[in-house]
This record gives structure tokens, C-alpha cells and sequence, in this order.
């Protein structure tokens, strides 16, 4: 399993969870927050960092 469906399962859960325990508004704050924080940390890197991070991504960190 990639990396990245691992982040959105466990965002999933996160979501449902919320959704479950807290009012309307608040679960709408959890998934904006964990849609919007590596968003805003993609945003924030450098252009040669995000062509570091594309190459890395390509190919495969780990293997």
C-alpha cells in the first residue's frame, strides 16, 4: 500500500470519527484541516524542493 493511501484511509477514519462524535461544524473543521495542512505544506516548499519531491515520488522512495 502506497503512502498516499495510507494518508487517505486514515483521513477516512479521521472524518468518520468526527462525524460521529462531534457536532456538524466541528467534523467540517477536522476535514478542512486535514485536506488543507499538506496542502498548504506543498505550497510552501520551493520550486527546486518540489522538483526534488516529484523526482523522489517517481522513483519510489524506499525501494
Amino acid at each position: 500500500m502506497s503512502p498516499v493511501q495510507k494518508y487517505a484511509i486514515g483521513a477516512g477514519i479521521a472524518v468518520i470519527l468526527a462525524w460521529w462524535i462531534l457536532p456538524g461544524w466541528l467534523t467540517l473543521l477536522v476535514l478542512l484541516g486535514l485536506v488543507a495542512a499538506p496542502v498548504v505544506g506543498y505550497l510552501m516548499l520551493d520550486p527546486s524542493q518540489r522538483e526534488r519531491l516529484k523526482r523522489a515520488r517517481r522513483r519510489g522512495l524506499g525501494r
